[in-house]
C-alpha cells in the first residue's frame, strides 16, 4: 500500500526527492527500525540472526529493486531483472561490511549505481538525490550504461561476460585482509573461462582465498531459460565441488516459498512478510558464513537460487531489460514500483546502514579509490650493444630487464601461457621463477614465484591487467598469435583506464615468436591479424603499439613503458638474433617520433621504405642494395610507435584520463617520410600503417602480410606473401617511373 501525500511530507529525507512512489512502513518497523542497525561507527551488524539486522536488510533489498527499476524505467532503458535476483546476497553482504564487490555481470550496472547513490558514493559526482539519479543515468558524463571505474565507488569495469573474477582475483592478491565477492550470473557460469582461470589461481595461490563467487543462479539468461536452467540443487553443488571448491553454500528461495509458485526458481517478494524474513535471514547467514569461509583460507562460493526479475515490473527472461513502452507510466513499471514502495522513514534507515557499512561510501573506502604506492624500481640496468656488432635477441634483451623489475618490485607479476622459455626469455624464469605448488629447479618453479603460467591465455592476460588496474605492475607474455584468446580482458581493462579518475600502471605485453617466425609450423601458429586489432584501438587515445627496431630499442620501450600510466602498451618483437640498428639515443627518439631513419641513400629518385616491425627490414635493407645499382635512392625508416605518427585530430587522446597528445608534427613527417614514392611494409597487418599513409602525400603502395604456409625459413614465408626484396624493389620502380 502506497503512503499518503500528507504522511510523506511529514518527514522525507532529502535525497528522496525524484521517488515517484512511496508505501506505508512495514509490520514491525516500529520494533525493528527505530534506529539503525549498523550504530554511528560501526562497520557492520553485530549478528546475521538478529531480527532488527534482518528485517533492515530486507528493507535495504527492496531499496535496491525500487530504484534500479525507476532508474531504468525513468529512460526506458536498462537492465533491472538480472541484479534484482541478487539483491538479497548484495545487500548482505554490504550489511556485514562487505564494499569491495565486484561482478562480471555488466547489466547489473543499474543495482551498482542504486547501491552506490544509497551510500553516498556518488555525490563525489554530483549526484545526491533520486531525480539526478534518474537524470544522468545512461547520458554522457553520467551513470554509463555498464560499469566502470569512472563512477565513485565501483572497482571494475563489466561489459563482457566472464571477466569479474579476473578483477576480484587480482585484487584479493594484493589486499589479503580483505573480501572482494563477485557476482556471476547463469550467462557468465556459460562462459568457459570463468571456472578455469580460478582453478589456474587457485593452484598457484592456494592462499588466497578472499575473492567470492557468488553466483545468481535465475534460471535465465536474456531472451530464455538459461543453459544451467535444468541443473538440480545436487548437480550445481557437485559441479562447484568437482572444480574444487570446498566451501559451497546454496540458499534456495523455493525452499522458504509458502505461495506454491510453480517451477524450480521462485520470487521471494511474493512470499508472506515472516517467509520473506526468514529468507533474508537465510542469505545474510550464509553471506557470513560463505566471508568467513574465504577470508579463513577456504576456496567458497555462495549460490543464491532465485527468480530472474524477482520484485521488479516481470519474471524470468522477460524481466531482462526494458524496452520503449517500459516508461515510469507503464502499467507493469508502476506496479513494480508500488509493491516495492518504502516509507521515508524506511529510506533514511536504509541510507544510513549502507552509508556506515564498510566504514563509510565505497567513494571512499574502496580498494581502488586511492593510488597503491609503488616500490621505486630506481634505474634499470640498460646494456647498450654497439650497433652493427653482434646480433641479438630483442625479447632476451628485454627479459632480463624484466627479472630485475620483479626483484625490485615483489608484487610485480609475468604471465606467459606460451612458456617464456619458447619465447626467448628463459632469463624471466631464471630471475623469477614459475609459480607451481611443486618445486623442480630443473623448470625454474617453486610456489613463491612470479611468473604465471597456466595454459590459458585468459587467465595469463586477465591476471595481468586485473593487477595493472588495481594499481600493481605486471606484464603480459605471449606468442603474438595466440594472444588474441586473452585480448578481450585486455581491451576491456585498457578502455577503462582511458576514463579512469586515477593514474594506476599500464598494462604492458610482450608478444613474441611472430608469423614470420612460425614458417614450419604452418598456419595455425602464423596469425599476425590481431595487429590489426591494436591500429585501430590506436584511436582509442591510451593505446600504443610498439614495434622495436632492435635489442636496444626494445630497452628503451619497456624503461618508457615503466614510466606510464594508463595507457595499453603492445610491445612486439622477434625471438630470433637480429642486426642492431639503432643506439639507445636513436631508439628514444623514434619512440618519441614514431620512427626513426636508419638508412639513406642518394640517388635520382627517392624512395621511402617504411618498415613496421624488426625482421621486416632485412628484405628492406636487400631492396635497398637492388635500388641502388639502378641509381634510384632510398630512405629506411623503422617505425617504432605509429601512434605517434597520426595527426593530432584523428585520435581520441584529449578524452583520456592520463592525455598523452605528443604526436610528429608535419615538419618531422616530411623529414621522415617525404620523398617521390613510398613503401609501407609490415610482417603484420597493413592497418598499422594507416598513421603514414593517412599523411604521405607521395606515390604509395603497401606490402603487408596476407596467409600463412608451412616453410622452411622466414624468408620463404616472406617471399610467400609477395615480402621480398625483388617484390620490393620492383613496385619501388615502377612507382618512380
Amino acid at each position: 500500500m502506497t503512503a499518503s501525500p500528507q504522511e510523506v511530507m511529514l518527514a522525507t529525507p532529502a535525497f528522496c526527492e525524484g521517488i515517484q512512489y512511496f508505501g506505508e512502513a512495514l509490520p514491525g518497523f516500529e520494533t525493528h527500525g527505530k534506529a539503525p542497525v549498523i550504530a554511528e561507527g560501526n562497520l557492520a551488524i553485530a549478528n546475521p540472526t538478529d531480527p532488527a539486522a534482518v528485517f533492515q536488510t530486507l528493507l535495504a533489498a527492496d531499496a535496491l529493486r525500487y530504484l534500479t527499476l525507476q532508474v531504468t524505467a525513468s529512460k526506458a532503458s536498462g537492465h533491472p531483472g538480472g541484479f534484482a535476483s541478487s539483491v538479497e546476497a548484495y545487500a548482505a553482504l554490504v550489511m556485514l561490511g562487505h564494499k569491495n564487490i565486484l561482478t562480471e555481470v555488466g547489466h547489473h550496472a543499474p543495482g551498482f549505481y542504486s547501491a552506490m547513490f544509497l551510500d553516498r558514493s556518488l555525490e563525489d559526482m554530483g549526484i545526491s538525490s533520486v531525480a539526478q539519479l534518474r537524470d544522468r543515468f545512461r547520458e554522457t558524463h553520467g551513470l554509463l550504461g555498464h560499469l566502470s571505474g569512472y563512477i565513485p565507488g565501483i572497482l571494475a569495469p563489466a561489459g563482457p561476460l566472464g571477466q569479474g573474477q579476473h578483477f576480484a582475483m587480482a585484487a584479493a592478491l594484493l589486499h589479503r585482509d580483505k573480501l572482494f565477492p563477485f557476482t556471476v550470473g547463469d550467462g557468465g557460469l556459460g562462459e568457459p573461462y570463468v571456472m578455469s582461470s580460478m582453478a589456474h589461481f587457485h593452484t598457484a595461490y592456494p592462499s588466497a582465498t578472499n575473492f567470492l563467487p557468488v553466483l545468481i543462479w535465475n534460471g535465465f539468461s536474456q531472451e530464455h531459460h538459461s543453459m544451467v536452467s535444468t541443473k538440480s540443487n545436487q548437480e550445481m553443488l557437485a559441479y562447484w565441488r568437482g572444480n574444487g571448491f570446498e566451501e559451497v553454500i546454496l540458499i534456495d528461495a523455493k525452499d522458504f516459498d509458502d505461495q506454491n509458485q510453480p517451477g524450480a526458481y521462485v520470487d521471494s517478494t511474493s512470499f508472506s512478510l515472516k517467509q520473506r524474513l526468514a529468507f533474508t535471514e537465510a542469505v545474510l547467514v550464509a553471506a557470513d558464513q560463505a566471508a568467513r569461509s574465504a577470508l579463513g583460507g577456504k576456496l567458497t562460493v555462495l549460490i543464491l537460487k532465485q527468480l530472474k526479475g524477482a520484485g521488479v515490473h516481470a519474471k524470468g527472461a522477460k524481466s531482462h531489460n526494458l524496452y520503449a513502452h517500459h516508461t515510469l507510466d507503464n502499467a507493469d513499471v508502476v506496479n513494480g514500483l508500488k509493491s516495492r514502495a518504502l516509507s521515508p522513514a524506511a529510506w533514511a534507515l536504509v541510507r544510513a546502514n549502507l552509508e556506515r557499512a564498510g566504514g563509510g561510501p565505497a567513494a571512499k573506502t574502496a580498494v581502488t579509490e586511492s593510488v597503491r604506492p609503488l616500490p621505486d624500481l630506481g634505474k634499470l640496468p640498460l646494456e647498450e650493444y654497439p650497433v652493427g656488432g653482434e646480433a641479438k635477441i630483442a625479447t632476451t634483451a628485454m627479459g632480463r630487464l624484466v627479472g630485475y623489475v620483479g626483484q625490485q618490485d615483489p608484487a610485480y607479476l609475468v604471465s606467459n601461457a606460451d612458456g617464456n622459455e619458447a619465447s626467448g626469455i628463459a632469463n624471466i624464469n631464471q630471475a623469477l621463477q614459475i609459480i607451481h605448488p611443486t618445486p623442480d629447479p630443473l623448470y625454474n618453479q617453486q610456489p613463491k614465484g612470479q611468473v604465471y603460467e597456466p595454459l590459458s591465455e585468459d587467465a595469463c592476460a586477465g591476471l595481468a591487467v586485473g593487477l595493472a588496474l588495481m594499481g600493481s605492475r605486471s606484464l603480459w607474455c605471449s606468442y603474438e598469435s595466440f594472444a588474441i584468446n586473452g585480448l578481450p580482458i585486455w581491451q576491456t581493462v585498457t578502455q577503462a583506464m582511458a576514463e579512469l579518475r586515477r593514474p594506476t600502471p599500464s598494462t604492458v605485453t610482450l608478444f613474441t615468436a611472430g608469423a614470420l617466425e612460425q614458417g614450419r609450423n604452418g598456419w595455425t601458429h602464423q596469425r599476425p591479424e590481431i595487429e590489426a586489432y591494436f591500429a585501430a584501438m590506436m584511436r582509442n587515445g591510451n593505446i600504443f603499439p610498439i614495434f622495436p627496431t632492435d635489442a636496444n630499442s626494445i630497452q628503451v620501450a619497456y624503461d618508457w613503458a615503466l614510466t606510464t600510466r594508463n595507457k595499453g602498451i603492445v610491445i612486439t618483437a622477434s625471438k630470433s638474433p637480429l642486426p642492431i640498428r639503432t643506439s639507445f639515443a636513436q631508439a628514444r627518439q623514434a619512440l618519441q617520433d614514431g620512427a626513426i631513419v636508419l638508412q639513406e641513400t642518394p640517388g635520382s629518385k627517392t624512395v621511402v621504405l617504411a618498415v613496421v616491425g624488426d625482421m621486416t627490414l632485412l628484405p628492406a635493407f636487400e631492396a635497398a642494395a637492388q635500388l641502388a645499382t639502378q641509381g634510384i635512392g632510398t630512405r629506411i625508416v623503422s617505425v617504432v610507435n605509429p601512434r605517434r605518427l597520426y595527426r593530432l585530430h584523428d585520435v581520441a587522446w584529449s578524452t583520456c584520463s592520463e592525455p598523452d597528445g605528443d604526436f610528429l608534427g608535419d615538419a618531422g613527417f616530411e623529414a621522415l617520410f617525404g620523398g617521390d614514392a613510398l613503401l609501407g611494409i609490415t610482417g603484420g597487418a597493413s592497418g598499422i600503417l594507416e598513421p603514414i599513409l593517412l599523411r604521405s602525400t607521395a606515390k604509395r603502395d603497401t606490402f603487408a602480410w596476407k596467409r600463412g604456409e608451412t616453410t622452411a625459413t622466414a624468408t620463404q614465408l616472406m617471399d610467400f606473401n609477395g615480402l621480398s626484396a625483388k617484390a620490393l624493389a620492383e613496385r619501388a620502380i615502377a612507382l618512380v617511373q
